[in-house]
This record gives structure tokens, C-alpha cells and sequence, in this order.
């Protein structure tokens, strides 16, 4: 007890460093496109609409990924404004916990040293640091899927210690849940995988029996089941789209974005821990015992790691943060390696090497910091801002051929924007926002007729409003929209125009665009 008294003011103080130094450059970039303004504008849209079961894209029900990001998402926002670093909450708190998950565990099987090193490596890695600051949800899982497995082998660990385990498998369980929650099935799918290959490959039959544990089962079906049964029940359809459509055609289809070849993530990987790769060759090394890791955790970073990366190569569609959860076992082997090196070379030589990796690693997370906060790809916040501040109560904004993810959170709309594009087959494209878009429209159709209008019907829609609309395209989309000649440009950015659009005057409609077409008024 009076140990755990003394270590307790050290963990709050190395938990908060560790938070303010995932978050430390967060603020400095505006949202990327496609995918932080559209999950961020998803946690936007249950903010405003004070609906926190159903997540929306434009006011159509959006089933892609469950709420756990969105629900944190939107109650940060709510508490600290629009802003990116509230924007960015969820991956940071994920990104921190899968952190300390680790720390904790290393520190308690293998020692205070090999722990301090283990958190020191994970967060000078680039793809760790980055995937913080990105506001998506594959560092959420990811550090949850990191505290799960942490959990469960800890909870193994005790058993055949003969030491007690009710906690960590109910946190374990816990964690499972909201991974479900954050991500999908994965969620429990792969800290199952992982655990299960480690302790079988160790011919711990009895413990892997005693995980499978019917309390911990209660604590998991309690958090993860009630949202599901909710959206199945305001739509019947959504269990076959979101667990088949999203889930089982998504891992084996080939008509999704993003393929690659089988290498994929061992390059990706390979890259991006390029400093830190030379003392895996350590792990070679003869060293005492007292002074490395265990061999069984050597083999379940092992195991963690191959899972990981096998389990995500095998889909056609592969994205750099979906091997996030492969970052931290990786982190641990490497410590593991400079432990080994240090035992045999002496604690004198190894501080000029291990300055040298992480110098690396700082300069190249630096850079691709600086260089995304200077690049913001596809970002139109400018043209967000100009439209939060002209726009006026009542008037409505209208987007061509295009959805702009980011605009909703930036502007701070209040309701959905009418796309104008061509909508016919759409949900049959390769995937895309159409498609999104499309395939959400099912659940709502009344919803998607008002938001998804037809190419030739632009004039027509403007006709029917009262008050000003607010255009959004590029010039080549707005002359294929038939954009009326008395729109006036209010800003521009790049290729994208913000026009204005005002409603002719009663007298006057005979001689204007709305000349002859049905009006609101």
C-alpha cells in the first residue's frame, strides 16, 4: 500500500506530461479532408441537433463507424467550442491511454526501466504522434484495443501467478466494449486473436479457459449491446449494413478505396520506426536475466505485432493508421532490445545511440507536422470562416457537385446544406462521399429528397427560398449547375468559389431567373 502511495503522485504527473505532449501541437492545422472534417462534422451534427444516438452526415443517418468517437467529439466541443483541438480529443485521449496502458503493464512484469523506455520510444514514433493529432477514429481503437490486450495479458499473467485478476479482466472487458464502440468488431476481435495466439503458442490452455470469464461477458454485452439494439430498432436495416455491408464485404471486397499490395504495412512500419530499428538487433544479445524483459513477453509483442499486421493486410483496402495497433508492441520490443544492449555494452554507451534515434524521430515528426500545418489538404476553412461571419439567420447554403466536410463544423451551421450533383446510381460508385451520401439517403429517404438535389434542379431549389443562399463550387461545376448570372462572388479559395444568390424581388421575378417556376411564397 505504501508503495502504491508513494508511485501514485509520479503516475499523475508522467500521465499528465504524456497528455500535454500528444496535444502539444494539435491546435496548429486545420482540419484535413475527407476524414477529420467528416467524422468531426458528424460529432458537429449530434451537437447541434441534441441527438446522441443517431449519428448524422448532412441529416442522414450515418452507419460507416459507431458513436464512441462522436460522443466524445461532441461533448468536447460542447464544453470547449469549435475548435481543432477539442476536435481532436478523442484520438488524443485513445493515443494517452494506449500509452500509459502500456507503461503500466511493462512496469509491473518487467520493471520500472524497460517501462520508462517502452513509453519514451512509443512517443517519439511519428505514426504514434501523428495519429494523436488526427481526428479520426483508428487512434481511438487503437488505444483502446492497446489497453485490452494490456488487460488480458495482465489478467493471464496473474492467473498463473496465482494471484488475484477479477479487475483487469472486468477492465479488460470494459475496454472491449467501448473498442466495439469506437470501431467495430475489431475492437475485441483482435486483443482476442492476440492473447489467444500468445497464450497458445505457450500451451496455456488453462488460462485462456479461465479469460473466457461469463462476468466480464455481462460487463461487454452491458456498454456494447444497447446501441445497436436502439439503431435496429429505429431502423430495421441497419444491422445488415453496418455488420455486413460495412464490416464482412468491406474486409474481403475489392470495390473499395485505397488498395495495396500485401507489403503494405511491414514497409509502413519499417519506414516510420526507422531510427529505432537498429537495436532490434540487440534482442540477440546475451544479457542477465535480472536486467531484460521475460521471454513470454517477448512473445507477446511478437504475437501482437504479427497479428496486427496480418489481420490488415489481408483487405484490398489499407490505410497507414489502420496498423496503429502494432505501434506500441513495437515500442516495448525496441526497449527491450536497448535493455539487452545496455546489459551487455554497459549503461556508458548506449545514451549517444538512443539520442540519436530519438533526435530522428523528434526531427521527422516535427516536419510532418510543420509541413501538414503548412499544406492543409483540402481544408476550406477561409472560406468556412467568411460564410460563419456574412451569413445571416434563415439563409441557407447550397454546395455543387462537391460535400466540403469541413464547412458545417467550421461555419457552425445550424442545419444540413443542399448538395446539387447527379444523384441517380449514385450508391452504386466506387466508394466515395457520393456513395456515403447515397447509401445514408436509404435510411432517411424523406431527409435525402430536401439534401440531395438533381443536377438540373439548382434553379428550381433557389427559387423556393425566401431568404439568401449561400453557394459553394468550383466555376466548371457551378456552369454545369446552370449557377444563375445575378450570384455574386463573396470569396474565393483555390478552385472553390463562395457565391451569393438573392432572391428577386416580387415585382421583379417576371424579368429574373424564377421567371415562370413555383415558389415558397
Amino acid at each position: 500500500m505504501n508503495a502504491r502511495r508513494t508511485t501514485l503522485p509520479r503516475d499523475v504527473a508522467r500521465g499528465l506530461a504524456v497528455f500535454l505532449w500528444l496535444s502539444m501541437l494539435a491546435w496548429a492545422r486545420p482540419l484535413m479532408l475527407p476524414d477529420e472534417g467528416r467524422y468531426v462534422g458528424v460529432a458537429w451534427e449530434m451537437l447541434r441537433s441534441h441527438d446522441w444516438l443517431t449519428p448524422t452526415l448532412n441529416g442522414l443517418p450515418y452507419f460507416h463507424k459507431p458513436p464512441l468517437f462522436y460522443w466524445i467529439t461532441a461533448s468536447s466541443l460542447l464544453l470547449f467550442g469549435l475548435h481543432e483541438l477539442p476536435a481532436r480529443l478523442a484520438s488524443l485521449l485513445g493515443a494517452w491511454g494506449g500509452a500509459m496502458a502500456l507503461f503500466l503493464f511493462v512496469r509491473k512484469w518487467s520493471g520500472e526501466r524497460i517501462a520508462n523506455t517502452s513509453l519514451l520510444v512509443l512517443l517519439c514514433q511519428p505514426l504514434f504522434y501523428v495519429g494523436a493529432q488526427f481526428a479520426n477514429l483508428d487512434m481511438l481503437v487503437a488505444g483502446l484495443i492497446t489497453a485490452t490486450v494490456c488487460l488480458l495479458a495482465d489478467a493471464a499473467l496473474s492467473i498463473e501467478h496465482r494471484e488475484p485478476c477479477a479487475k483487469a479482466l472486468a477492465a479488460a472487458y470494459a475496454c472491449a466494449a467501448l473498442g466495439v464502440l469506437a470501431k467495430g468488431l475489431i475492437g475485441f476481435v483482435l486483443p482476442a486473436l492476440v492473447i489467444g495466439l500468445w497464450l497458445v503458442l505457450r500451451s496455456q490452455w488453462r488460462t485462456l479457459w479461465a479469460l473466457m470469464w461469463w462476468p466480464g461477458a455481462v460487463i461487454f454485452a452491458l456498454l456494447a449491446a444497447p446501441w445497436f439494439l436502439a439503431m435496429h430498432q429505429r431502423f430495421p436495416a441497419f444491422l445488415d449494413y453496418f455488420f455486413v455491408v460495412q464490416h464482412f464485404q468491406r474486409f474481403a471486397g475489392s470495390g473499395f478505396n485505397n488498395a495495396q499490395p500485401l507489403w503494405f504495412y511491414p514497409a509502413v512500419l519499417a519506414l516510420l520506426t526507422a531510427p529505432w530499428l537498429p537495436w532490434l538487433r540487440s534482442l540477440s544479445l546475451r544479457a542477465p536475466r535480472e536486467q531484460v524483459a521475460p521471454a513470454h513477453l517477448r512473445g507477446l509483442w511478437l504475437a501482437w505485432i504479427v497479428v496486427v499486421v496480418v489481420f490488415f493486410s489481408i483487405p484490398h483496402s489499407k490505410l497507414i493508421g489502420y496498423v496503429l495497433p502494432a505501434v506500441p508492441p513495437l515500442a516495448a520490443l525496441m526497449a527491450e532490445g536497448i535493455a539487452a544492449w545496455k546489459a551487455r555494452a554497459g549503461p556508458r554507451h548506449a545514451p549517444w545511440r538512443m539520442a540519436c534515434s530519438m533526435a530522428i524521430s523528434l526531427l521527422t515528426t516535427f516536419a510532418v507536422v510543420t509541413w501538414l500545418a503548412m499544406h492543409p489538404i483540402r481544408s476550406t476553412k477561409p472560406l468556412a470562416q467568411d460564410l460563419r461571419h456574412a451569413m445571416a439567420q434563415g439563409e441557407h447554403v447550397v454546395m455543387l457537385e462537391d460535400y466540403y466536410f469541413d464547412v458545417p463544423f467550421y461555419a457552425g451551421l445550424k442545419t444540413p446544406v443542399a448538395i446539387v450533383d447527379e444523384w441517380k446510381d449514385a450508391g452504386a460508385h466506387r466508394d466515395n462521399w457520393r456513395k456515403e451520401l447515397a447509401d445514408a439517403g436509404r435510411f432517411a429517404p424523406g431527409v435525402a429528397r430536401a439534401v440531395l438535389q438533381p443536377a438540373p434542379g439548382l434553379v428550381s431549389y433557389l427559387c423556393q427560398q425566401r431568404h439568401p443562399v449561400w453557394i459553394m463550387g468550383s466555376t466548371s461545376s457551378a456552369s454545369r449547375s446552370g449557377l444563375p448570372v445575378s450570384s455574386s462572388v463573396v470569396a474565393q479559395q483555390g478552385e472553390t468559389t463562395l457565391w451569393r444568390w438573392q432572391p428577386p424581388e416580387p415585382g421583379a421575378r417576371d424579368q429574373q431567373e424564377c421567371a415562370g417556376r413555383p415558389t415558397d411564397g
